[in-house]
Formats: structure tokens, C-alpha cells, sequence
């Protein structure tokens, strides 16, 4: 054999090592419960799972991401504003395993940035991901595993999400 091939092979099977543990590790979203999320707060806190608001499309703009901690009730609220009555279409999924919460906003840009958010008691970082000119795709990252309670508000649209340690 050439010194090419075997390169090649070497590359080849250094590639499939390192891609067969991220696939074997990768969570079954079949197994998922699938649930529509409601336009009030429902006090029903989950752990895992996806989710979404269905309905039509909605185009919007996210504005702002803000967070309180109520000491008193024991959970932190998210709420992102948007700039519209009514929500986008949202899809999302709790990946307690990562301890991370994704979401896909569709039909909606960021316009400008999005302020400071400050220091969270449950929030490590927030990412936004615009996929495309009419997707956004966010990823939140908890210090910690968490539940959520998931709903919105609409006039004006926004997006609420409480979470409990």
C-alpha cells in the first residue's frame, strides 16, 4: 500500500472512532412524549420531553430575554418578548442529560442585539443560533438539571419559562 492509502485509512478510521461514541450517546427523540404547550401558566413542571405552541406561522422579532428569581414560589421565570401580539410557531426540547433547554423559533430575526442578561440563579449562558433569514434557533444552558413549566402571553407575544432546581 501507498502511503496515501494507508493515510487515508488511518483518517478514515480515527473519523469513525470519534463519531460512533457521539452517536451512541445521542438521546432517542422517539421516545419522547410530545406536548403542546398552552397559552397559561399550568404549574405542571417537566423534566424532559418536546414541546410546542402549534398554530400557524407567526412572523416576529425576538426584543429582549429577561429573568426574576421569586424566592417566595422557588423558581426563576425566562420571558422572551417579542415584538409581535402573538408568538411565533415555537418548537422546543429538554435535554436534562445536557442540562440544556432548545429551542426553534420559526419565522423569526433578531433584530439588533439582545441586552446583557445579567447574572441568573438557574441560567449558565443563553445562545442564539440564527439557522437561516427566517429561523432562530436558542440554546439555554443550566448550571444544574432543572424542570420547567413552559407557556406564553400574548398582547404583546412572549415567551415564559419557569424554572425550578
Amino acid at each position: 500500500m501507498s502511503n496515501n492509502k494507508i493515510k487515508n485509512v488511518l483518517i478514515l478510521v480515527i473519523l469513525t472512532l470519534c463519531v460512533i461514541p457521539i452517536v451512541a450517546s445521542a438521546q432517542n427523540l422517539v421516545e419522547e412524549r410530545i406536548r403542546r404547550i398552552s397559552d397559561r401558566k399550568k404549574s405542571v413542571f417537566l423534566n424532559r420531553g418536546i414541546f410546542h405552541n402549534g398554530g400557524p406561522s407567526n412572523p416576529s422579532s425576538l426584543k429582549a430575554v429577561r429573568h426574576s428569581y421569586n424566592q417566595k414560589l422557588g423558581y426563576e421565570r425566562l420571558v422572551m418578548d417579542f415584538e409581535t401580539a402573538k408568538v411565533p410557531r415555537i418548537y422546543g426540547h429538554i435535554a436534562t442529560g445536557e442540562k440544556k433547554l432548545y429551542l426553534d423559533l420559526f419565522d423569526t430575526e433578531i433584530k439588533g442585539a439582545i441586552g446583557s442578561f445579567g447574572s441568573s440563579k438557574y441560567v449558565e449562558t443563553i445562545n442564539f443560533f440564527p439557522i437561516s433569514s427566517d429561523t432562530l434557533s436558542v440554546e439555554i444552558h443550566f448550571k444544574q438539571s432543572v424542570s420547567v413549566d413552559i407557556f406564553y402571553l400574548e398582547s404583546p407575544g412572549r415567551f415564559v419559562i419557569d424554572v425550578k432546581g
